[in-house]
């Protein structure tokens, strides 16, 4: 079981020391008596650090860091992962408490969680930093970008990455929403405008994402992240099954059969997605029902309540959607995690998978149905700014003021002792009281609710350019807004969360790429089917569908080889990491050199040892050989 001292987390002079002397010898760990834990030094690259990481530090940076060499959120995220990994291998009940059983495999946290003897666990605010943090953040209206260096040190790389994201989001919407205001303001039947605004958001659309891969790629070469995917990923906290061997690292670890996963996906999860796509389309066709029900009110009586009336049914529709996405987003957790997949990034891929595909269908189907089915533009227009500004005003409830307001009620009495220490600033809380505090705070669930409302966002404003302008300026507020409340919440209203490392944006790059793609068609089909477009040909509408099939080939094709001039990492970048490749090859090639030599001289160990050298000397010089120098291009 894992012990924890009254002792902190050891220096970074006395990790590295150690992280040498355990590269030094394989066999040896790293023991950290405050937490009473053996660390394995064979194994550490596998959770944190690895041999290209540790090129990527100097020998300055080495010597000079001082306790500067982790940042906190690294420390955090070392100790969360240890304690994630524990499971239990022989043990039949957790000590103490003989109703808790064990099993072999099964992850020892996740079963004292599900018994109710640890109830929590997080780390504290830094007091101290998070005022720091604060005032650079949002607690002052500036125009400057954010601190995305501090965020990281203090939060993680994966929360950085996503207000990273944000940021650049908003910015580079502003020149959709500088030409969208004057499109906006000109006769709406009078398409041919559009025209050249939607080419505009398509080329738009290619140039966003790919710059961000570069941007996102330099901020992860500066963070010791950007080639972290490559290692080896280990199994996640809740993977479970029959406790077996690793035939790849030779540990103990659980084992579970991909035909019984493969079964509940294709016999379970699929089914089950389907059926809530009925269900949505169902309720999409109540809304549809109420929605003529209410222009023929109008019709009869135009009056200013029955004109509102005819808003009601959208606004409905709306916060009927927001409620339905948010029950199935719980449905779809519980599912993939029934699904038992053993890697994070498999678990990740599958859960977003689900909510994009019954989000996407929800909250656009209404839409396109609208657009292709009905034809009506003037309804297109309504509904698409009627729910992208009822999505946004339920987002900020719910996100910001609601859980501030629930936060008040809960905690009424702490906050109260913490109101009358204010006067004295410098004192801090007692340790108890700060626990106490922190522990009555919401749970942070990570960043795929943000992302996922990005990507909704995005979807409105790339499907639907050329019929509402007007949504790249309510997305750039809104945006600004959410700068402010999501960096509220983090430091005031969440509990601090673990250290989520990443060098990208993962999976919801594939997700944006996919709306970019969608959105050429959609325009195109919209242009095509606009009156001043079929006037060009009056007489066969064959020739005007093969003409708008034509179009979007050509734009999509122009999209594909943009995306490919443009390279995902900056040439400089390419650079390094090459001659980091070259530097860690090298220094292997002197490493397996070296115990050859020793090996040799001593004649202590068997044939077998000898020939494994040699392989890997081999294996060494030809994976980079003078005749064959590294292409960073």
């Amino acid at each position: 079981m894992w012990s924890r001292g009254s002792g902190s987390f050891p220096s970074s002079n006395v990790l590295h020391s150690q992280i040498m002397n355990a590269m030094e010898n394989k066999t040896s760990t790293v023991r950290y008596p405050e937490f009473g834990h053996h660390w394995p030094g064979m194994w550490l690259s596998s959770f944190l650090i690895s041999l290209r990481l540790f090129a990527h530090l100097t020998c300055s940076v080495l010597s000079g860091a001082g306790d500067d060499f982790l940042s906190m959120a690294e420390c955090q995220y070392i100790i969360k992962h240890q304690l994630e990994a524990l499971r239990a291998e022989d043990e039949t009940h957790v000590p103490g408490y003989s109703q808790a059983k064990l099993y072999p495999g099964k992850s020892i946290i996740r079963r004292l969680q599900s018994k109710g003897i640890l109830v929590q666990m997080f780390p504290l605010h830094d007091k101290e930093e998070l005022k720091r943090l604060s005032f650079s953040w949002y607690r002052t209206v500036r125009l400057s970008l954010q601190p995305l260096d501090a965020i990281r040190r203090y939060f993680g790389e994966g929360q950085a990455l996503y207000f990273g994201f944000l940021e650049y989001f908003t910015i580079a919407l502003l020149p959709m929403a500088v030409l969208g205001v004057p499109y906006y303001l000109f006769d709406w039947e009078n398409y041919d405008k559009y025209v050249l605004f939607a080419v505009f958001n398509l080329v738009w659309c290619t140039v966003l994402l790919e710059v961000w891969k570069r941007y996102s790629a330099t901020l992860a070469y500066c963070w010791g992240t950007l080639s972290r995917k490559k290692a080896f990923e280990e199994p996640r906290p809740g993977f479970h099954g029959v406790l077996g061997l690793n035939p790849v690292t030779g540990r103990k670890e659980p084992v579970f059969p991909s035909v019984s996963r493969q079964l509940r996906i294709y016999l379970v999860s699929l089914p089950f997605v389907l059926l809530c796509l009925y269900l949505s389309l169902y309720v999409m066709m109540i809304y549809f029902q109420l929605e003529g029900w209410a222009l023929s009110v109008y019709d009869e009586d135009p009056t200013l309540w029955t004109e509102v009336l005819t808003y009601i049914p959208s606004i409905v529709y709306a916060v009927v959607i927001e409620a339905v996405n948010l029950l199935y987003r719980y449905a779809a957790e519980f599912l993939t995690e029934w699904e038992n997949h053993r890697r994070e990034s498999s678990y990740q891929n599958h859960l977003v998978l689900k909510v994009l595909v019954f989000n996407f269908f929800n909250c656009f189907a209404s839409l396109f149905y609208i657009a292709f089915v009905m034809q009506d533009m003037l309804l297109l227009r309504q509904s698409l700014a009627t729910l992208l500004i009822t999505s946004q005003v339920l987002n900020q409830l719910m996100e910001a003021f609601l859980p501030y307001w629930l936060q008040r009620r809960r905690n009424k009495k702490m906050i109260r002792k913490v109101l009358r220490r204010r006067a004295i600033e410098e004192k801090e809380l007692p340790l108890a009281e700060q626990v106490r505090l922190e522990a009555d705070m919401n749970t942070y669930l990570g960043t795929f609710d943000d992302y996922l409302e990005l990507f909704l966002l995005f979807g409105y404003v790339s499907l639907f350019s050329c019929i509402y302008p007007l949504a790249a300026v309510l997305v750039v507020l809104n945006n600004i807004t959410e700068v402010y409340s999501d960096a509220f919440k983090m430091c005031k209203l969440f509990k601090r969360p673990f250290a989520d490392p990443a060098g990208s944006i993962g999976v919801w790059q594939l997700a944006f790429e996919t709306i970019s793609v969608i959105a050429v068609v959609t325009n195109c089909a919209l242009i095509g089917m606009s009156p001043q477009v079929k006037a060009y040909f009056p007489e066969s509408a064959t020739q005007l569908i093969l003409w708008t099939v034509a179009v979007e080939h050509l734009l999509l094709g122009f999209k594909f080889i943009l995306a490919f001039l443009i390279p995902d990492v900056p040439k400089h970048i390419r650079v390094k990491l090459a001659q980091i490749e070259f530097e860690s090859l090298e220094a292997l090639k002197k490493k397996v050199n070296h115990l050859l030599v020793v090996f040799k001289l001593n004649r202590n160990g068997s044939e077998k040892q000898l020939i494994e050298l040699k392989v890997r000397q081999s294996c060494l010089t030809d994976q980079q050989s003078p005749s064959d120098p590294i292409r960073p291009f």
